[in-house]
């Protein structure tokens, strides 16, 4: 199935590991132009030099604090103007998961929401100029189900589920699609769960156990359905949070 990426830009946030890294691999393997970033420049222009080996379109970074709201709109617009537009844009980038403290809520805050606010009134004008365009928020299955205990990252992470669908329904009209992917616990060398299974492994066992597949999922599984909805083959998709899970919540998706 053709996903009709050739030639399109995309910006990812948080772009050289994890997730957000095989996000960017697949887009540039489908023919995108791709713009990335994260804090450190050496892991950006290493990111680049690797991806651009394996792309047919433009890879372009730049490192970007994204806390710091002129250095990130700087960043947005810079990127845009190098690629010559935005289409698909992935904030990506997030505080993660800690102790429940006034310190974390701040944190998430900063990074996950107002992180994610500041990159979407950013590029919303530039997608505009461009006749539409495509916006993926990164949730969790945290967000949709009771995990573990009160944390600061569950909530924020559901405050994008909301800001999606409402951005959906305002920008719908000028072509712009939003929505929002909620992965469940994802493994790979030097991330969280990565960590988890070092220090607890019963607690690991038992929550790949709690999958309907029996295992923890791959950044490239959550990948390729970012990568999908994000495309003009889900042209007719917003609004939506896509759950990708092995079957580790048990609600009903109404």
């Amino acid at each position: 199935m053709d996903l009709g990426l050739i030639g399109k830009n995309v910006l990812i946030t948080g772009a050289t590991q994890g997730i957000g890294r095989k996000i960017a691999e697949l887009f540039a393997e489908e023919g995108a132009n791709v713009a990335i970033c994260s804090r450190s420049a050496d892991s950006v222009k290493k990111a680049v030099k690797e991806l651009s080996l394996r792309a047919d379109g433009r890879i372009v970074g730049k490192a970007c604090n994204i806390k710091n709201k002129e250095e990130y709109e700087e960043w947005i617009a810079a990127m845009a103007d190098d690629l010559g537009g935005v289409d698909i844009f992935i904030p990506n980038v997030s505080a993660g998961g800690g102790a429940d403290s006034e310190k974390n809520w701040w944190k998430n805050f900063e990074i996950d929401v107002l992180g994610t606010v500041r990159g979407v009134e950013a590029v919303l004008p530039l997608m505009e100029k461009r006749g539409g365009g495509a916006i993926t928020m990164i949730s969790t299955t945290a967000a949709v189900e009771t995990f573990m205990v009160p944390q600061a990252y569950n909530a924020m992470k559901a405050a994008l589920i909301t800001y999606a669908k409402q951005l959906s329904q305002a920008h719908g009209e000028k072509g712009i699609r939003v929505n929002s992917v909620s992965p469940g616990p994802i493994y790979f060398d030097g991330g969280a769960w990565d960590m988890i299974k070092t220090s607890n492994e019963k607690f690991f066992e038992r929550t790949e156990k709690t999958h309907a597949l029996g295992r923890l999922g791959t950044p490239e599984e959550v990948a390729r359905c970012i990568v999908f909805l994000s495309s003009p083959a889900a042209s007719w998709v917003t609004g939506v949070n896509l759950v990708i899970d092995g079957g580790y919540t048990k609600r009903v998706q109404f």
